[in-house]
């Protein structure tokens, strides 16, 4: 099937746009990660696609092309996947590095995965943290670079574009070290759905959480949502119910002021961090609930 095809089924409006099968949509992926198709052809799909915009059964077929072609790596450790979009964080620092210490005390690793940055949001990523401090033992980082190298040599034509696409959503949860139980964040509340339908049926332990800028890591009162037996559980968390009172920033914080906060957190700092291990404990089914694992922590 030509490329030009694709673009055709989301470029040319409401009354000739089309959805994609299974199949179609496998396809479609093959030929952008291997770019069969020219650069301009997938960046015009991409624009397309977004706006069409992507169903369900693109996003699943797409997945299962990116699945084929991805070198997996099973860790013998037990993990839990933590899923960060890959154009960064902004405005506060990042707390996988000391929750997963908490998590290690549990017999738990975190595991995450990063790449050079990708658009919109010009944050700073998984992958400079990795690269700048030490995360210890409670961390496996893995570079896209190592397990899905088609993907990450599409940067330049994303960046150009400079647009948030389809694979946004895609990269988050990579699924390629075995890990059993995953976790990874959304803005909104009908996003839910979705991600559950696209990637719960990967992990035997599945939630998402109302995160700081769309990471699983949670700052204030928030939603966390966990499926079970198919079933999406619905949950308030709140960190001053534990007496935290950490307060998350609204302004733009430097690489080196991100480091930093992980280099020489302070007591609350520590303690949010805590409080997000219990609910990755909880996710993960090493605890009845996150008020368990909270005291499981404490101890």
């Amino acid at each position: 099937m030509q490329f030009s095809t694709f673009i055709h089924g989301v470029g040319t409006g409401p009354k000739g746009n089309r959805d994609f099968d299974f199949g179609e949509s496998r396809e479609m992926m093959r030929q952008m990660l291997t770019q069969e198709a020219h650069p301009e052809q997938i960046a015009a799909f991409l624009l397309g696609w977004r706006i069409k915009p992507e169903t369900i059964t693109e996003f699943r077929g797409a997945l299962s092309m990116m699945d084929e072609l991805s070198v997996r790596r099973p860790l013998p450790d037990e993990t839990i996947e933590l899923g960060y979009p890959f154009d960064g964080k902004r405005r506060n620092p990042y707390l996988f590095p000391l929750a997963a210490r908490e998590l290690w005390r549990c017999g738990l690793k975190a595991a995450v995965f990063g790449d050079d940055k990708q658009p919109a949001k010009d944050g700073i990523t998984v992958k400079t943290i990795c690269e700048n401090i030490d995360t210890g033992e409670g961390v496996v980082y893995t570079d896209r670079k190592a397990y899905l190298k088609p993907l990450h040599e599409l940067t330049p034509i994303r960046m150009r574009l400079g647009l948030r696409t389809a694979f946004n959503t895609l990269e988050k949860l990579p699924g390629v070290v075995g890990s059993k139980a995953a976790i990874t964040g959304v803005f909104h509340k009908p996003y839910v759905k979705k991600y559950v339908e696209i990637f719960a049926d990967r992990y035997e332990h599945f939630a998402l959480l109302q995160g700081n800028e769309g990471t699983p890591e949670l700052f204030s009162k928030g939603r966390l949502w966990v499926v079970r037996d198919g079933e999406i559980e619905e949950y308030i968390v709140d960190p001053a119910r534990y007496g935290i009172a950490y307060e998350k920033s609204w302004e733009r914080i430097s690489q080196d002021e991100s480091l930093q906060q992980l280099r020489e957190p302070s007591a609350e700092f520590l303690r949010l961090a805590r409080f997000n291990a219990a609910i990755y404990l909880f996710v993960a089914g090493k605890a009845d609930g996150i008020d368990a694992a909270w005291e499981r922590l404490e101890a």
